[in-house]
């Protein structure tokens, strides 16, 4: 059965940090691929990045 997990974080040291952390916790799981995207918005005058990052597997 396929699965799929999704992490979001502001900075992509935390994001690279979850995502090993769950691809150790599944290293018997088949890993079918991974997606990731970056995205920014103004808040005022500070520029907001979000990381993210989803991982299919089959379980």
């Amino acid at each position: 059965m396929y699965k799929v997990k999704t992490f979001d974080e502001a900075h992509e040291k935390d994001l690279e940090k979850k995502v090993n952390a769950f691809l150790a916790s599944i290293a018997d799981k088949d890993i079918i691929d991974i997606k990731f995207d970056v995205s920014t918005s103004m808040f005022s005058e500070e520029q907001i990045y979000c990381f993210s990052a989803m991982v299919i597997y089959i379980d």
